[in-house]
């Protein structure tokens, strides 16, 4: 039996727990999935390390996964261009049952090793770009045909399950294994399993977005501001990186369509947004070598 389908010998008559105690109870055993990515530590970082290259050559992050899993990686996905202005086209989430699968569980759909496969090879896959295939048991059907379709088009490949040994992590080029064992309500992977898994995903990611220049500082100076309280965020960066007054700020970040990394070196070389932008693009788009180089 899966690890993380095994009953847990805690907690054995969680039923009859006051609801104090029972909050309690599920609140702690969360706590093991940041040990599950904390021992995965290396293992992300080469993840890192790996996908940065092929980013920087054109390629897309592609997710898949079923079921919670998948949910989450649609997550990840979604979040990335708001955060970090990384385009949409560039970031894909495949779930099994497909895009209604996000909002109500297609039974039997995370069996179909074929349709995985097939989600994958209709992205046109190719060697710039990053998979990650994420399953709790790290043998859905669904998930390990993606992988297969993912590998035979050279794309990285990172598996992501939480159980050891599982075909997933031994078949993807990266396999991070996140050990977070029995679930307190047996068998319900959307508990620590899923946390481990959103922790692991958001770290990788906001970790690639460091590497290719969209953090300046622990800044996130790449942000799209896509309403309101996105512009009045951008607007506290840019005055937080600069030291500017926050009417510096308005009309800076006005004059370059929002962007805070322009914004940013514009105020603090004292130049012209044009010339702001050409300095980044010169730069490789970092703000630091941006202004160091001035």
């Amino acid at each position: 039996m899966l690890k993380t389908e095994a009953p847990s010998v805690l907690h054995t008559e969680l039923d009859t727990y006051a609801t104090q105690a029972l909050v309690q109870a599920l609140v702690e055993d969360q706590g093991e999935a940041i040990q599950a990515v904390r021992a995965a530590a290396s293992a992300l970082a080469r993840a890192v390390d790996a996908a940065v290259p092929r980013m920087r050559d054109g390629g897309r992050l592609i997710y898949a996964g079923a079921g919670t899993s998948g949910r989450l990686g649609v997550l990840d996905s979604v979040e990335l261009y708001p955060t970090f202005s990384w385009p949409r086209e560039r970031a894909v989430g495949l779930i099994a049952g497909g895009a209604g699968a996000m909002f109500v569980a297609v039974e039997g759909a995370e069996d179909d090793q074929t349709h995985g496969k097939l989600d994958l090879l209709a992205l046109e896959v190719d060697r710039r770009d990053v998979v990650l295939l994420i399953a709790a048991s790290g043998a859905t059907p669904y998930v390990l045909g993606a992988l297969d379709a993912a590998r035979t088009a050279g794309a990285l490949t990172i598996g992501m399950a939480n159980n050891l040994d599982a075909p997933l992590t031994r078949q993807a080029e990266i396999g991070i294994t996140l050990n977070t064992g029995s679930e307190v309500i047996s068998g319900s992977t959307r508990l620590k399993a899923g946390t481990a898994q959103k922790i692991a995903l958001n770290t990788f990611s906001s970790a690639l977005m460091v590497r290719l220049n969209k953090v300046y500082g622990n800044l996130m100076v790449d942000l799209k501001a896509t309403n309101a309280k996105l512009v009045r965020r951008s607007v506290a960066l840019t005055m937080r990186a600069t030291g500017c007054d926050e009417a510096t700020a308005h009309q800076t970040l006005r004059d370059c369509d929002h962007h805070v990394k322009v914004a940013v070196v514009a105020i603090r070389l004292n130049c012209d947004v044009a010339t702001a932008r050409s300095r980044l693009d010169a730069a490789g788009d970092s703000v630091r070598r941006a202004l160091t180089a001035a």
